[in-house]
């Protein structure tokens, strides 16, 4: 009989987000590559995406021999556990998956194994081909793939949309791979990684104005490319790589990012109780210390000079907010409905202990899943995440270049800089965020997201 081996793998830019899958199938015996498979597959998560590529590898060994067996190998210990029946599958987009990739082979003729990430190279660079051409608006073609084991990796040029931190690190790994490359005849440069999670740049505060943090292209006295610390025209050692330009590489100067001040409306009545506050509750405005919080703030603005336009969510208290700012600042609002607040359903005028109290369960499994829903529907992380991220590409096209002040809730400012950090979700629950507390993010033309600050209250300070 004869034996195959698939690795499978498949990722999300987002999770949920624009998403991908490959699958390589080779000979158990020889190591021969025999079928490739990637797809890009819209938006969906990355255990979806890890499901798609795990059926598409399956299909692909049957097509070549439906009599063989077949060595499932993949990095997901949850597609593995759950495929060995190990472990329960619960998630409603996954069961279908599962009972497919089931029916493809007899079960007793297939097998699964965890592996390291770093041993599914091949299906793992197969994947980020996938949502490379999907950002582009295409589809993979296997005549444009350079994911074969035995060619160089390829570094896939930034495609996704600003703040996409896995596509706009691409541009940052390729230049460190191209500064940390020996000298020529000393052999070949290690592979870079893919399916980078969040190769962000984090600062503690914003830069002044017109400037942006470091950057390949930036000149920079300890940029990792400089292996040889020398002063400039100085002598090198025998046989060291020369760069053509001081810094990381030479790419051209991005321009001015879109930096999108991200601003927690003042307190309200529910603020200090730590009630549910989202968008489908009674739509509370400002206390007086609320209204005192976006005067101070307001002003720390005005001494900073650098806000050019400010949109505010359509609920009352970032209205009023904003309001405030702006009428001191000499700018008007403009409302977009996207930076509203999560719907809690049920949950809204509730504390975190009242909820645990009558809804345990369903708090349980909101905790634990993004796609799970407040009790009485509402609306869930994942689907926060997808509204977001399609207001922040919205927005960082229609201000390019400029610095905006977007004046929202707790949730979305939490997911911008999640996404920008390329962190998963579960980061939103590790995040403290005040009221009236200013955040920053930048956007740069080649995808890459700088969070500059998170958390500034300091204008609250007396």
């Amino acid at each position: 009989m004869r034996e195959f081996i698939v690795e499978a793998d498949g990722g999300s830019r987002g999770n949920p987000g624009p998403a991908g899958y490959g699958a390589v199938v080779s000979d158990a015996v020889t190591g021969e590559t025999l079928a490739e498979a990637a797809e890009y597959i819209g938006i969906a998560t990355n255990n979806v995406a890890e499901y798609r590529g795990l059926l598409a590898g399956l299909r692909a060994a049957h097509a070549l021999d439906p009599a063989a067996s077949v060595h499932v190998r993949m990095d997901s210990k949850l597609v593995v556990e759950q495929m060995s029946g190990r472990w329960k599958i619960k998630h409603p987009d996954m069961k279908p998956l599962a009972t497919e990739a089931r029916s493809v082979f007899p079960p007793d003729r297939v097998g699964y194994e965890w592996i390291p990430r770093d041993r599914n190279k091949h299906a793992d660079r197969l994947a980020n081909e996938a949502m490379d051409a999907g950002a582009k608006g295409q589809q993979w073609s296997p005549s444009h793939s350079r994911a074969a084991l035995d060619t160089p990796p390829a570094v896939p040029e930034p495609s996704g949309p600003p703040g996409d931190a896995a596509a706009g690190a691409a541009r940052a790994r390729a230049a460190l791979a191209e500064a940390a490359a020996p000298a020529e005849g000393a052999g070949e440069a290690p592979a870079a990684g893919s399916r980078a999670a969040g190769a962000a740049r984090v600062g503690a505060a914003a830069p002044p104005s017109g400037q942006r943090p470091a950057t390949p292209g930036d000149r920079h006295p300890t940029a990792p490319g400089d292996r040889h610390p020398t002063a400039p025209g100085g002598p090198r050692p025998e046989g060291a790589r020369q760069p053509s330009t001081p810094g990381w590489s030479a790419a051209p100067d991005l321009g001015a990012p879109a930096t999108l001040v991200l601003l927690r409306h003042g307190e309200t009545p529910l603020t200090p109780q730590k009630r549910f506050s989202g968008s489908g509750g009674t739509d509370p405005s400002l206390s007086d210390a609320g209204r005192e919080q976006a005067r101070r703030v307001a002003e720390a603005l005005a001494r900073r000079g650098t806000v050019q336009a400010i949109v505010a969510s359509p609920l009352a208290r970032t209205r009023e907010t904003a309001g405030i700012v702006a009428a001191r600042l000499g700018l008007d609002v403009a409302i977009e409905d996207g930076l509203r607040e999560t719907d809690f359903g049920a949950w809204e005028g509730l504390t975190f202990g009242e909820v645990r109290e009558r809804h345990p369960e369903d708090l349980n499994a909101w905790l634990a899943d993004p796609g799970a829903h407040p009790t009485g529907g509402g609306e869930s992380f994942a689907e926060t995440a997808v509204r977001i991220e399609a207001t922040r590409e919205k927005l960082v096209a229609a201000y390019a270049g400029r610095t905006v002040l977007l004046v929202t809730h707790v949730t979305p400012i939490k997911t911008f800089v999640r996404l920008a950090l390329g962190a998963p979700d579960q980061a939103l629950f590790r995040m403290e965020l005040s009221a009236a507390s200013l955040s920053a993010v930048a956007y740069y033309a080649d995808g890459n997201a700088s969070v500059r600050l998170f958390n500034d209250t300091s204008h609250l300070r007396p």
